[in-house]
């Protein structure tokens, strides 16, 4: 027989290969985070007919003699560049901008994928739609992440309560005007909350005093449990603050509805902000600390990946942190179906940690990374494919011929 029948016959082989590569990318273009997938060839072994000489008596060299046999498959490498991205508005919809897979579990093995379609199943659970859980960082009751602790699946169930949390401090800003008349009072409200979570209303009112640049403080409007000590402000003649005479000036007591009491409580005021300069008065509070118990009823994702609660009584909360995991060589990994991908001998270690950090992506919430085939590309490899078929083919048909001549010389 032949070589060139044989070297045919390998041709046919792996050009089919090559097609059903091309085949199978063809048929994901429309798969959530398909990587496409390229077939390389490589010569077999050459039949050597004689070996190079070097030169000598005054001849020169000779060239090796070589048939070749055929080729082999070279490779299949998945080529993970960055898919185009579609827009869905779907809060729980994510996209690796960049480096990076997500993370997901069966509650035994880990898996990577590209595909961010995910949803919140009935207990919570962040699951992709095999109903594998992402990984991440659970917050804490007061909304921190531990990102340097182990990971574990992300379930933050609809309608959950956060407890409410009594106030400690209130922060005032403005001005107390210079040129206000004596015993001329302006009143700057705050809401107190309990750890009952109650809500209590009540001024913290600036009295202008008989001595210069010197405010008497008080509290009104307040309920009975309330006490805040007297204490006066005093501002320097440039109008910043001098002192306080209590220090720190607290309103504190018991909160009680005449039924059932809360804990004690001491509410730090925070007056290092205010001024006094000849301007309308305008002091007011900044912000505090503290809030009534709240229902879940929304979320949002930021491009690091962390999941912040909107609860109903207005507070934001950290609840999660979604993480990523990058490869070394990640055309090392091994697909398992369902664009879930494991890592493999060669692919390395997976590196866990947030998006936006060590090389790895931001995540693009409400937006799913779509498949990078080029159908363009596909299709020019297919006509290659097809014509590379077609010559081998030929190289088989010939070779026939050539053998049925050597047949017929006995005729």
């Amino acid at each position: 027989m032949m070589r060139s029948m044989f070297s045919g016959v390998s041709g046919l082989k792996n050009h089919q290969f090559r097609m059903d590569v091309i085949g199978n990318n063809i048929a994901n273009v429309n798969t959530i985070g398909y990587k496409r997938a390229r077939v390389s060839f490589q010569d077999m072994l050459c039949q050597t007919l004689s070996g190079a000489s070097a030169p000598q008596g005054g001849k020169g060299g000779t060239n090796g003699r070589q048939i070749g046999l055929g080729m082999t498959i070279n490779s299949i490498d998945v080529m993970h560049t960055q898919g185009s991205s579609e827009t869905t508005g779907k809060v729980t919809d994510m996209m690796v901008d960049g480096d990076g897979f997500f993370i997901v579990s069966d509650g035994i093995n880990d898996y990577y994928t590209r595909a961010g379609n995910f949803d919140f199943d009935s207990t919570g659970n962040l699951v992709n739609p095999a109903g594998l859980i992402v990984s991440g960082w659970m917050a804490d009751s007061s909304g921190a992440v531990d990102i340097t602790g182990p990971i574990g699946g992300i379930q933050i169930p609809k309608g959950q309560y956060i407890q409410p949390q009594p106030t400690t401090e209130a922060v005032f800003v403005g001005n107390l005007d210079a040129d206000t008349a004596a015993a001329d009072s302006w009143p700057a409200s705050i809401t107190v909350y309990d750890s009952l979570g109650r809500s209590w209303t009540m001024n913290v009112e600036f009295t202008k005093s008989a001595a210069a640049h010197t405010w008497d403080i008080s509290l009104t409007n307040a309920p009975a449990w309330a006490a805040l000590p007297a204490a006066t402000v005093t501002f320097n003649p440039d109008g910043t603050l001098n002192a306080v005479s209590a220090s720190p000036l607290s309103i504190t007591g018991t909160p009680t509805d005449g039924t059932n009491d809360a804990d004690p409580i001491t509410i730090d005021l925070d007056l290092s902000e205010v001024t006094q300069y000849a301007s309308d008065s305008n002091t007011e509070l900044n912000s505090q600390d503290g809030y009534s118990s709240g229902v879940l009823n929304g979320y949002s994702i930021d491009p690091l990946g962390i999941i912040t609660g909107r609860f109903s009584n207005g507070v934001t909360q950290q609840m999660a942190q979604v993480a990523l995991a990058s490869f070394n060589n990640p055309s090392g990994l091994t697909k398992s179906g369902e664009n879930l991908y494991f890592s493999s001998n060669n692919s390395g270690q997976a590196q866990v940690g947030t998006a936006g950090s060590g090389g790895r992506g931001d995540i693009s919430p409400g937006n799913i990374e779509m498949s990078n085939v080029d159908l363009s590309q596909e299709f020019t490899d297919m006509i290659v494919t097809q014509r590379g078929f077609q010559a081998n083919s030929r190289i088989i048909t010939v070779s026939d011929e050539m053998l049925q001549e050597l047949v017929n010389l006995k005729r």
